[in-house]
């Protein structure tokens, strides 16, 4: 990564953003719930274009406010933004010259992607937008919208490409200043030359704008993870991986199964102790407004970043261990190595990792600095390390107590022979 794109490397909590015309729909068509995403509701229930295209007219968004959104993304301890530019059902959420199909046609008329990218540049949030480059449920030439245009094999999917994707690519990445990050999505089975010809275009236009690995083949500057998954071992390259607030990225008024705040700081801490990033979707109803649900979550997490962020900003992939933790996990700073306490210990209340032979120097308590006793061992008839640290009687955070260990010399684990 260059100098200018390096802060991915930093930021290792982004906030998604779903929202489009689809959020009108609630995840229901014709009084029935639609499975399989709120966002994908035109393709899942087959909505002639006709039909959909007019929730144009009823697209107000009079709750919406960017510089609220990107406030709330900084105080909830998130340091990237991604929008959604443009989804799969092809409506634009900026005042695109391409198409008419796009925001300001509709009462609400004001172009979402600038008020954000403005907002992002006020509390130095990182902007970033999402853009569907394959799927186009409203181009006669787009994949996907085969009850209306026919079959995607007989679609001049090239002429699509060089007509809309290319000249709207050059919109966003040449009307909203420095774009940290473009968000492809869905390459399916689009040619690996265009794939190519996609990235290249981009770098032309903003060298330092990062390209998500859904740019397809490889190609992209950092790998995407499938939508909620963690990989199983430390990947010690650049990736991401998108998760949702329920089952749901575009908003659903039926479904309002929101993870607890400890099931996103624990997903955030293992995603960071592999060497990720974790990007955490919310998805605005039509009016423009977070579910209260999903809110409340994320300041329970962002309370938790305001006092432990340390542990997760910069971090960097820590190596594998052959053997688990009881306790949590663990994050690594060089040369701070943060233990996280989900699961806080009875008398003696003791934690330990087995299996680390590296000298530690100090072990403190991260929230309040306190020191704290440890003791490392070596048995040489196991040939076995042992790192034991002794807690406080009282948990100081239920959520995840976070204990910073100094160490003086690189973080390594003994290999299970």
């Amino acid at each position: 990564m260059t100098q200018g794109n390096s802060w991915f490397s930093k930021a290792r909590y982004g906030m998604f953003i779903h929202w489009g015309l689809y959020s009108l729909m609630s995840g229901v068509y014709n009084g029935k719930e639609v499975p399989y995403g709120a966002e994908w509701i035109m393709k899942n229930a087959r909505i002639p274009f006709e039909e959909y295209s007019k929730l144009v007219s009823d697209f107000r968004a009079e709750n919406f406010d960017a510089d609220a959104f990107v406030r709330s993304a900084k105080e909830w301890g998130m340091e990237y933004l991604v929008f959604t530019a443009k989804h799969h059902d092809g409506f634009c959420m900026y005042h695109s010259e391409v198409s008419d199909y796009n925001i300001s046609k509709t009462p609400f008329g004001r172009d979402a992607v600038r008020e954000l990218m403005e907002a992002c540049k006020k509390y130095g949030v990182v902007f970033c937008v999402y853009y569907s480059q394959m799927q186009d449920w409203a181009d006669p030439n787009g994949w996907g919208n085969d009850w209306d245009f026919g079959p995607d094999s007989e679609k001049d999917f090239e002429a699509y490409f060089r007509g809309k994707v290319k000249p709207q690519v050059k919109e966003l990445l040449t009307n909203y200043g420095p774009i940290g990050m473009i968000w492809f999505d869905t390459p399916y089975t689009m040619p690996k030359e265009l794939c190519q010809e996609l990235r290249d275009y981009v770098k032309e236009l903003q060298p330092d704008c990062l390209v998500s690995g859904r740019v397809g083949y490889g190609l992209g500057d950092f790998r995407e993870i499938p939508d909620n998954e963690t990989p199983v071992l430390t990947f010690h390259k650049p990736w991401e991986t998108p998760v949702t607030m329920n089952n749901t990225w575009g908003f659903s008024e039926r479904d309002h199964e929101w993870k607890s705040a400890e099931t996103i700081q624990h997903k955030l801490v293992t995603i960071v102790q592999k060497g990720g990033h974790l990007l955490l979707n919310i998805g605005p109803d039509g009016t423009g407004a977070v579910p209260e649900g999903s809110s409340q979550v994320l300041q329970e997490v962002g309370a938790w970043m305001q006092e432990n962020g340390e542990s997760i900003y910069e971090a960097i992939g820590v190596p594998d261990n052959a053997y688990q933790l009881r306790f949590g996990q663990i994050t690594y700073r060089p040369p701070y190595l943060y233990m996280h306490v989900f699961n806080y210990p009875r008398f003696p209340h003791e934690i330990m990792i087995v299996g680390m032979p590296v000298k530690v120097k100090e072990v403190t308590l991260l929230k309040t600095g306190e020191p704290l006793t440890f003791i490392q061992s070596y048995e040489i008839a196991r040939d076995e390390y042992r790192f034991r640290v002794i807690l406080p009687e009282a948990c100081p955070d239920p959520l995840d107590t976070v204990v910073k260990v100094e160490l003086e010399e690189p973080l390594t684990f003994q290999p299970l022979n």
